[in-house]
Order: C-alpha cells, then sequence, then structure tokens
C-alpha cells in the first residue's frame, strides 16, 4: 500500500516528523518533487537534523530511501547531505536514486541568481537553489537524466549544444561569464562516481514491492498553496506539490494511492513572497515566531524567519481537498500554550463580500481575513499522550478547526520529537 504525506499550506507545516514517525512501520520512503530549495527539520534520537533532498526515512534502519524521478537532483547538495548525517552516527542508509532523475546544473544555479537580480523588486522570492530553471529546462526538453552520465559522447554533444543556447542569454541578457562546457562535462563525470552506487530502475523496484506487499510512504516538500497549478500562482515552486503527482514523480500506479496524510500546523507560516491572508507582523508575529517550530520559525534551507500568521481554514479546507486527504497531521499545537486568546481565519473578506472558498491569486491579495477567538490553554502541553488528557481549551481548538476544514485530524503533534504524537479516533 502506498500512503502519501503531503502539506495543506505553503510548506513548513513539519512532514518531516510525520514522515519519520510513520517511516518506522514503513519499507520503503520516496520523495517525489521537488529539489533543495526546501527543508525537513526532524528530531529523534540522533539529533535534530535538516533535510534538503534525502527522503525522511534515512534515520530508520528498515527502510529503503528512494530519490523519484520526479525530484529536482543536485548531486553534490545530495552528497553532502549524506555524508553529514554520517558523519553524526546515523546508520550508512539504503538509497536508490532513479535512472530517470534530471539533474540540476550549476549555470540552472546562477540562472536563479541572475534573474532574480534582474527581476529586482518584482523578483518571486526564490531560495537561488535553480529550482524554477532547472524544470524550465526539464519541459524544454534540454535537461539531463541521471542516466545520460553513463554515455560520454552522447553527454559531450549535449552539452555542447547546451552550452551554445545558454551563452546566447548569459551575454545578451544577463552580460555574466560564458559556459565552458569541457569544464561542465568533467565536473558531471566526477557526479557519476558520486551516484553510480545508487542509480536504478526506481519504477520497477517500486513495481516489485508492491507485488510483495510492501508499505511505501510518498514524500512531498512544500504545500499546496505552491502548487504551480493550485496555488498562489506565480508565486509557487515549479513542480506539483499535491499527492495526486506522487504516482507520476515516484513511478507508482495512481490506484495504490490508499491513504493521504495532509499535514498542518496549528497556525500559519510560510516563506518567501505570496498573498498570505492571515498574516500578522511586528511584536505579535516575533513572538508566535520565537515559540513556533523546535527553536523557532525559520527557514530550514535559507534560515530566512518565515511569516507568521494565524492558523487560515479557507486556505486549509482548500489545501487538504486538492490534496484528496484522508487524514489531517495536526502540528505544532504545543506552540500556542503561551497565548490567552487564539484568533482564527474562518472567511475571507473580498470587496466588503465575505466566502468561505479560496479565490484565484488576484482576488486573494485583495482579501480580508475574517477571525473568530477561540480562548487559549496557557500551559505547557508537551509529553502528553493521550488526546483526552489535553486541556479542554486544547482540544476545543483542535475539534473547532477538524469542524471548519470537513477532514478528520488523526494525528496530533505536541512537541518536535518522533514520540510527541497524540493519535485521534
Amino acid at each position: 500500500m502506498v500512503t502519501a504525506i503531503v502539506g495543506a499550506n505553503w510548506g513548513d507545516e513539519g512532514k518531516g516528523k510525520i514522515t519519520d514517525m510513520l517511516a518506522e512501520k514503513a519499507d520503503i520512503v520516496v520523495r517525489f518533487q521537488g529539489g533543495a530549495n526546501a527543508g525537513h527539520t526532524i528530531v529523534n534520537k540522533y539529533g535534530k537534523f535538516a533535510l534538503h533532498t534525502l527522503p525522511s526515512g534515512v534515520f530508520n534502519e528498515n527502510v529503503t530511501s528512494v530519490i523519484g524521478n520526479g525530484v529536482a537532483l543536485n548531486i553534490p547538495v545530495l552528497m553532502k547531505e549524506l555524508q553529514s548525517i554520517l558523519d553524526r552516527g546515523v546508520p550508512a542508509p539504503k538509497l536508490l536514486i532513479s535512472d530517470r532523475a534530471q539533474m540540476v546544473m550549476p549555470y540552472h544555479i546562477l540562472f536563479d541568481q541572475y534573474e532574480e537580480e534582474r527581476l529586482a523588486g518584482r523578483s518571486f522570492g526564490s531560495t537561488k537553489s535553480g529550482i524554477a530553471p532547472f524544470y524550465s529546462d526539464k519541459y524544454a526538453k534540454i535537461g539531463f537524466q541521471v542516466n545520460e552520465l553513463f554515455d560520454e559522447k552522447a553527454l559531450r554533444d549535449k552539452l555542447e549544444r547546451t552550452a551554445e543556447v545558454k551563452n546566447i542569454l548569459l551575454e545578451h541578457l544577463y552580460h555574466k561569464p560564458l559556459l565552458d562546457a569541457g569544464a561542465l562535462f568533467d565536473e558531471m563525470m566526477t557526479w557519476k562516481e558520486q551516484i553510480r552506487p545508487y542509480a536504478a530502475d526506481t519504477s520497477a523496484f517500486l513495481w516489485n514491492a508492491l507485488q510483495d506487499g510492501k508499505e511505501v510512504l510518498l514524500e512531498g516538500q512544500l504545500g499546496s498553496m505552491k502548487d504551480p497549478d493550485h496555488g498562489i500562482y506565480p508565486m509557487v515552486t515549479s513542480s506539483s506539490t499535491l499527492a495526486g503527482y506522487g504516482a507520476v514523480g515516484a513511478g507508482v500506479p495512481p490506484y495504490e494511492i490508499k491513504k493521504i496524510v495532509t499535514v498542518s500546523k496549528a497556525y500559519s507560516s510560510a516563506v518567501g513572497a505570496g498573498a498570505f491572508v492571515s498574516e500578522i507582523f511586528g511584536d505579535e508575529a516575533d513572538e508566535l515566531r520565537r515559540n513556533g517550530g523546535d527553536g523557532g520559525e525559520y527557514g530550514a534551507t535559507t534560515g530566512r524567519p518565515r511569516r507568521m500568521g494565524w492558523y487560515d481554514c479557507v486556505a486549509s479546507r482548500y489545501g487538504c481537498r486538492i490534496q484528496g486527504t484522508t487524514d489531517v497531521a495536526f502540528t505544532v499545537l504545543d506552540a500556542l500554550g503561551y497565548l490567552d486568546e487564539i484568533p482564527v481565519c474562518v472567511a475571507y473578506e473580498i470587496d466588503g463580500k465575505q466566502t468561505r472558498e479560496f479565490p484565484v491569486t488576484g482576488q486573494l491579495e485583495k482579501a480580508k481575513p475574517v477571525l473568530e477567538v477561540l480562548p487559549g490553554w496557557k500551559c505547557d502541553i508537551r509529553g502528553i499522550r493521550r488526546y483526552e488528557d489535553l486541556p479542554e481549551n486544547a482540544r476545543r481548538y483542535v475539534e473547532f478547526i477538524e469542524k471548519q476544514i470537513g477532514f478528520p485530524i488523526t494525528m496530533v503533534s505536541n512537541g518536535p520529537g518522533r514520540e510527541d504524537i497524540i493519535y485521534r479516533q
């Protein structure tokens, strides 16, 4: 059976922890989209980690971790990340990388930086990890798959043709140094030796595993609001963040995805530009940022302070619907224990009219939050393992959100550790 673990909102919902936790009973964990432009923070017996490309199953020795064909694969970043967990005492994970995965090239990162520089005040708030140029090349059919590393003549020829096109832009649009196809080829030959032990036909591996009744987790990056079709376009990422894309990005049959765990945080946060209706500012935002997460709300990849807001039922209901949610994992509830009262966004007001439906971007930018205030519980709830042992107002908060979004909250996370979880029927 396949379970997808995806985000309901803007990313940073706590998917890494939920994947790490569910991986204890899984056989395989697959990253199916995105690149090293966002991170999953995980706290377990080995310490605290921010993973960027490795699937969050790497801390479970029973798990085979798979990087699927839908991932933007930055090989030097991956190798550095792999070495960093080994250096901290994590046993070497069983790792497979799709031979159809495409590689982030050094010039993708440069073009990302140059374009943000060119756009200046109109930029997209990119992490400058090369993701948009990577996916642009993928769909323009001038990307490089892992398997191409092993055909040196064809690779050299393709690099020379590609460099010709890129150098026109570098010279005439960006006024930057030109690419050297020979130097790129030499660098890619280093990649070839690094990745050789892991490259495999992962879709065949997954097909056989499913025939054998194995448990597979699909791990998504970011969340529904960052999907290029259904999110806050154009302030989105460049690959689909939805569970439905998991079938494509991992190479598994769509009918095998039986369970979709959509992760939603007990308040809102976002990194990067774009409409964010329930956003708060100043001291109020700083206090929530300090209390949030484990050590505060800062990007796992960039270290940037996250934008903060109250829980947004409109965005979350839509985000869960578009994911096809069967279960909601409600995370970081413990962070709200300092509040006397907790505002919740239950509707939007657009041009004087209220709506509970999530609108297109142009309307979203005009939306004002309609807030309902709930009483806080004013205590630390970490360590509680049974739902009925939570303070009454904490339970009320969870049940209010559940009713508003219309999807069952079956897990409540009340701390950063793998064991900090409450299961609800």
